[in-house]
């Protein structure tokens, strides 16, 4: 800013009267869930590979995961093992934050040797969750059938869903509804749990003696896809991943565990999907859903990042004649691509499934007879509990020397840029309109108009100078923020000081009672100021 003041104090008027819109666009435009999104065209590594760093800090900034919270011990309880023959199924829960906990089942291969792969599961929005079982999704047949195949496998609860029924699938849901509250200021969602459970669900697949951790995949279809894809994007021990039915422009999710305050401003799924490259990746679309462009529009956007990778041949995307599914062609699609990558086969054609391999209900529930732990936390506590570690994080992290200052800044400083996602405008795409000159005693005004060439903003300034400057040192500016008065402004001006004074973004925009998540989509009023 004070460079822009300076620049606009010296340089010229001719020399930067550039045409700048008549209405700011931040007024009037906004983004949604559904609005058919694309993403910038990167031309080299390096023009990818900078966004990409800003862009996986960004989706921790809006999960409330950076600074990392602390990794506290798993104390996973693994009980009630059933013999299916060529595989195994167990209970399991444990503790991804103190007093909450992740409930699921693991699926094992019998007669293996050696370290193997493991793949996590996570499902989407079925009735019945990851016990889903009909023609067109089946968690269970899922992770048997890798297990069956070579793999450990842990299929594992959404919030809310099945076993994780202390914490409802609305927690933390006032974003929903475009309200600011005490749990988004501390940035504590739905959306940030389940991603920390999933990071945690490799933490627990790591103490398993028989997984190798070079080779940990996941894949889930629909609210399952997007926890696919923010994991891949967030956690570089997932070698392997297949979202499917939700890498897709023309919808992002419409579930509270799928948006989060800042996620997606400037960027969209498709683009957080690029994230894995260079890694292996199926994407998987439906012919009766959002994706159905998949194979003409994202495959290849997302294909391009690959090939800026030189990882071309690590991306493959299939479309299957369906309704929103993870129906068998699909999984057997998905099996081919994962044992091409992880188990050596040649091929990358799709593996059937052999025979009913979905266990009794009974034998998947985890607290089917069984008392829950004593120390579960309800909702308004694990609330308390995750803005009180936030706290404390700050409390401890308090610089007390030069030392501490730099610790401060490298474990808080991109978590308070990313919190509002306010920009520093580079001055080669500035445009500013000069209005006209007044004279008046004392003092010459100009009125400005400030913007960024293509991106429809609009800034009101005045420039205030004395009509004869004396010699000053070049930092006798002054930048003032309306409602300011005259008389402070004809003072600094009298003092000798060029004085640029700003109208800031106004807000007030109306948003359409069908916009949900407008902060996941679109900058606060405060960071537009």
């Amino acid at each position: 800013s004070r460079a822009l003041t300076l620049l606009l104090a010296l340089a010229p008027a001719a020399s930067l009267a550039q045409e700048t819109p008549k209405n700011d666009l931040r007024l009037t435009e906004i983004r949604h869930l559904d609005l058919t999104y694309d993403f910038p065209r990167y031309g080299s590594q390096e023009e990818w590979l900078n966004p990409a760093a800003r862009l996986k800090k960004q989706i921790l900034v809006s999960a409330g995961l950076w600074p990392t919270p602390a990794k506290t011990p798993i104390q996973a309880t693994i009980f009630g093992k059933v013999d299916r023959g060529d595989h195994t199924v167990e209970k399991v829960y444990f503790e991804s934050y103190p007093g909450f906990y992740v409930t699921g089942n693991l699926y094992r291969p019998k007669n293996v040797s050696g370290k193997i792969p493991a793949v996590l599961c996570p499902h989407g929005h079925w009735t019945y969750g990851r016990l889903e079982n009909q023609q067109l999704n089946s968690g269970p047949a899922r992770a048997a059938s890798f297990a069956r195949q070579g793999y450990v496998a842990f299929c594992y609860d959404m919030v809310g869903y099945i076993d994780s029924s202390a914490i409802s699938h609305r927690f933390a849901a006032g974003h929903r509804e475009n309200v600011v509250d005490r749990e988004s200021l501390w940035s504590v969602n739905l959306l940030g749990l389940q991603l920390w459970n999933s990071v945690r669900s490799i933490d627990f697949l790591l103490t398993l003696p028989e997984v190798d951790p070079e080779r940990v995949a996941c894949t889930g279809e629909s609210g399952g896809g997007t926890q696919t894809f923010l994991l891949t994007a967030v956690d570089d021990r997932v070698k392997l991943s297949a979202p499917v039915n939700m890498v897709s422009f023309l919808m992002q999710g419409g579930s509270v565990c799928e948006n989060a305050p800042n996620l997606r401003i400037d960027t969209n799924n498709v683009e957080i999907a690029s994230l894995a490259a260079p890694r292996p990746m199926m994407m998987v679309s439906a012919t009766g859903d959002w994706t159905k462009n998949m194979m003409t529009s994202e495959y290849p956007a997302v294909g391009r990042i690959y090939k800026l990778l030189d990882a071309e041949d690590k991306l493959t995307a299939i479309q299957i004649d369906a309704a929103h599914n993870y129906n068998q062609p699909s999984r057997e699609a998905v099996y081919g691509w994962f044992a091409h990558w992880f188990l050596g086969k040649a091929e990358t054609t799709p593996v059937k499934e052999r025979g009913n391999a979905v266990a009794p209900i009974n034998d998947l529930l985890v607290f089917f007879g069984r008392p829950r732990p004593e120390n579960e936390l309800n909702e308004s506590q694990l609330t308390e509990n995750l803005i009180e570690t936030r706290k404390k994080q700050l409390d401890e992290a308090q610089p007390g020397d030069s030392a501490g200052l730099e610790r401060f800044r490298e474990q808080f400083g991109e978590a308070f840029r990313y919190s509002l996602m306010a920009e520093y405008p580079q001055w080669g795409e500035m445009a500013v309109e000069h209005l006209g000159v007044k004279n008046a005693p004392g003092v010459v005004s100009e009125r400005l108009i400030i913007s960024r060439r293509g991106r429809g903003d609009r800034v009101e300034a005045v420039l205030w100078k004395p009509p004869k400057p004396k010699p000053k040192p070049v930092n006798a500016f002054a930048l003032v923020v309306e409602p300011a008065s005259n008389d402070l402004i004809m003072r600094l001006v009298k003092a000798d000081y060029t004085v640029l004074s700003l109208k800031l973004f106004p807000g007030g925009r109306q948003i359409p009672d069908k916009v949900k998540f407008f902060t996941t989509y679109n900058r606060t009023d405060e960071a537009n100021r």
